[in-house]
């Protein structure tokens, strides 16, 4: 919380809080916004991701060199992050369930429509637009589990979305590399959108309409950068929202250019052998629904600072030139990654007592722009030094990561 809070302003919220009718685990419910949350994660995140294992195509297709080829990935990232701020502003004005729908739908619709983009330029602005429209997702979602779920079960249920996130970013990439096996790149994008579509659909069907949600009417400029002022004025949210940046720029620069080492010698691996590995995203989906207990269990930075240190290890593993040790690493990664996630976002959503959305997409914000920024300046490491290089990058940012982690575990001990 912010210094600038009053007592009075804690006993408001204290007393907001236990008079808030929760959704306890156990009902049906819960059981309905659980199935709803993994539908939402798996949607965006598959519509996110799927691009990845196109990477090498889209070089060829359209005769484009690995760093421009990670544009597809990186610019859909970016307007997604800013997307992100303005979504927790509209939430507020038109509701949580609404936005997320909203968001979902028109990005799978999107999908489609790129299939049809005759050049790359235009897949661009279909990915940047599509990118945009994603924003109303990630957030919104946070903030409506911290509103809706009883605080006992935030952990358990965040790390059921993030689950759902993982699942959406292993069948986008591993559904993706299978289907232009047997179809274009394009047909494979619009099949994709397509089940997104559904999922959309389900979504609203499934989750249960907000409790505790409190409208704003209006756009009150005033009100949303009071708030964004507020968050980042708090040096412990500070320092999750900067974990949440060298989280994404470990994993997805990693990924970005782990396609163009496989399918090149001396693996020369398919495109449908190369998605296979990200199957290793299962391991993701596992370690995030067992973060929250594995916390209880070992404490939280305790936790978070051995999955930065098993990431550093499955960084190192992918040097080894066995193939077998070389997807061992990549679930080290995968697995490191999604714990750390689900913990932070837990973290941002506890830590921050008021507009929780804006906390989130602050968070997400910082999440995207790791992807964004690192992913792209990644080409130039490939580029310059190969493999090597990109190990060394991640390598460093992850040691950043394990410095914040100790750092805020110092700072809240002091």
């Amino acid at each position: 919380m912010s210094s600038s809070s009053t007592p009075s302003t804690l006993s408001t919220e204290a007393t907001s809080v236990l008079s808030r009718e929760w959704i306890h685990k156990g009902t049906k419910a819960y059981k309905h916004a659980g199935f709803a949350l993994f539908l939402v994660g798996f949607a965006s995140f598959s519509l996110i991701y799927c691009v990845q294992p196109l990477l090498p195509a889209f070089s060829q297709s359209f005769q484009i060199s690995p760093a421009s080829s990670s544009l597809a990935l990186s610019l859909t990232t970016a307007f997604l992050a800013i997307s992100i701020v303005l979504s927790s502003a509209f939430s507020q004005a038109l509701g949580r369930r609404g936005v997320i729908f909203t968001s979902m739908l028109c990005a799978a619709i999107l999908n489609i429509v790129s299939m049809f983009t005759p050049n790359w330029h235009s897949l661009l602005i279909a990915r940047a637009l599509e990118g945009l429209l994603l924003g109303g997702v990630p957030a919104v979602t946070m903030a409506w589990i911290a509103e809706e779920i009883a605080p006992e079960h935030l952990g358990k249920t965040m790390g059921l979305y993030i689950a759902g996130t993982a699942f959406g970013g292993m069948m986008g990439r591993v559904g993706m590399g299978i289907l232009v096996e047997y179809f274009s790149w394009r047909t494979a994008l619009g099949l994709l959108g397509a089940i997104c579509f559904i999922c959309s659909i389900a979504f609203l069907k499934l989750l249960p309409a907000s409790r505790n949600f409190v409208q704003k009417k209006g756009l009150n400029l005033g009100f949303h950068m009071q708030m964004w002022r507020a968050h980042l004025s708090n040096t412990k949210l500070l320092r999750l929202f900067a974990i949440g940046f060298l989280l994404t720029s470990v994993f997805v620069t990693l990924f970005n250019y782990a396609t163009f080492r496989l399918s090149g010698a001396p693996y020369l691996l398919s495109q449908t052998q190369i998605s296979l590995i990200f199957l290793s995203y299962s391991f993701g989906m596992m370690s995030s629904s067992l973060a929250g207990s594995l916390a209880d269990r070992f404490g939280k930075k305790t936790m978070m600072m051995s999955s930065f240190a098993l990431m550093i290890v499955g960084s190192l593993m992918t040097l080894l030139t066995s193939l077998f040790g070389i997807i061992i690493g990549i679930a080290f990664i995968t697995t490191g990654f999604f714990i750390t996630h689900s913990l932070t976002s837990s973290s941002v959503g506890a830590e921050s007592k008021q507009a929780k959305a804006h906390a989130s997409s602050l968070y997400l914000l910082f999440y995207y722009m790791g992807s964004s920024i690192v992913g792209s300046a990644g080409g130039w490491f490939w580029l310059h030094g190969g493999w090597s290089a990109i190990v060394g990058l991640t390598v460093v940012l992850s040691l950043l990561g394990i410095f914040l982690v100790i750092y805020t575990k110092h700072a809240k001990a002091n």
